[in-house]
């Protein structure tokens, strides 16, 4: 009889974030991340950066970038609020729908052509909104629409089917493919791939090709100049219009409104990517256990051990980091804390 077979032991991530209730700790929640400096250098990270994790949504910058390259952005016309659109994971508040509808009526289409599916609006108040007019979402109102709205239009400037952009084989997904191996040094074809919630392609990377990405996207470094200009370009359009990005209540929006100089972007399962263009960094970050409340506190505690920010926007961030735990009478009964030490952080 054969020995049953084992797992080789590897070291857990540490703990990232602390949930306390009544002076005790309640929950931790365990994770991994990766800061890239100027050069590519790895800066600071902790835990295993190295294991392959799916960004999901996080890396909606770099599947925008095609349709900036393509040509496709300036030929439809997108403004920069548009292209923050096409960069977000937004509420589904009816700015958000005007401008998805307002995208695909520059490319002569309507809601029907999406292929991301529907859901109702993530705001709570735009789902009401809907119910007290008696009516029922459409593909619009999905969070990802301002992307699928890009993807259609790179699909005309390309010369492909509008249909089926949704596919591993299509044109729109292999250029989404070949700019992510780019940016992230990595060979995305060869890397596990899923299908994510909005019906795209996603691969799994590593924490330290994503920081790597993100760092480039932040600085431009190793680019052409044509693709670094347009970095720049979605950069700029996100930070100026962070409410497009995700919208109220959201840490995306909040995080970048109080610290403009910021760029986040959170992805599913407990991922967040993030440029800091001033200092030339890029931040990726993963919590082990899928929690967006983990992962959001945590991404806060990482850009707080960086000395990049004015005393203004070091204390703009630090409510993001540590903020009170209250009940349904809004009663303060504990704490949220990141607790991410600079002794974590080794070159």
């Amino acid at each position: 009889m054969s020995p049953p077979m084992t797992t080789p032991a590897t070291t857990p991530d540490p703990v990232l974030v602390e949930v306390l209730r009544g002076g005790i700790v309640e929950s931790r929640h365990e994770g991994a991340y990766a800061v890239t400096g100027p050069g590519g250098e790895l800066i600071a990270s902790a835990g295993d950066i190295r294991r392959p994790v799916y960004p999901r949504s996080a890396i909606k910058a770099f599947q925008c970038l095609p349709v900036i390259e393509s040509g496709a952005a300036d030929r439809f016309g997108f403004t920069d609020e548009e292209i923050a659109l096409a960069c977000s994971s937004h509420n589904g508040e009816a700015r958000h729908v005007a401008v998805a509808r307002a995208m695909l009526a520059k490319l002569g289409l309507s809601d029907g052509a999406l292929e991301c599916g529907v859901h109702w609006p993530l705001d709570a108040e735009a789902q009401r909104a809907l119910a007290r007019l008696g009516e029922t979402p459409d593909q619009a109102h999905n969070n990802c629409s301002g992307k699928h709205a890009g993807m259609l239009a790179l699909a005309l400037a390309l010369g492909a089917s509008r249909h089926g952009y949704v596919e591993l084989a299509h044109p729109v997904q292999q250029q989404v493919a070949c700019v992510m191996g780019e940016m992230c040094d990595a060979d995305v074809l060869a890397a596990p791939c899923g299908v994510d919630g909005c019906s795209v392609p996603t691969w799994a990377l590593p924490l330290e090709r994503l920081a790597l990405g993100f760092q480039r996207l932040a600085s431009g470094e190793t680019l052409t100049p044509q693709r670094a200009a347009a970095c720049r370009r979605i950069v700029d359009a996100v930070r100026a219009h962070p409410f497009m990005v995700a919208g109220a209540r959201r840490f995306c929006t909040e995080a970048m409104t109080a610290v403009p100089r910021l760029f986040v972007k959170t992805g599913a399962e407990g991922v967040f990517c993030a440029a800091v263009p001033h200092a030339r960094l890029g931040v990726a970050l993963k919590c082990d256990d899928g929690a967006g409340r983990g992962a959001e506190a945590a991404l806060a505690g990482v850009l707080l051990t960086l000395d990049v920010w004015t005393p203004d926007e070091r204390a703009a961030l630090v409510p993001f980091a540590r903020f009170p735990l209250r009940n349904w009478k809004r009663a303060e009964v504990g704490e949220v804390r990141a607790v991410i030490s600079r002794r974590a952080h080794a070159g």
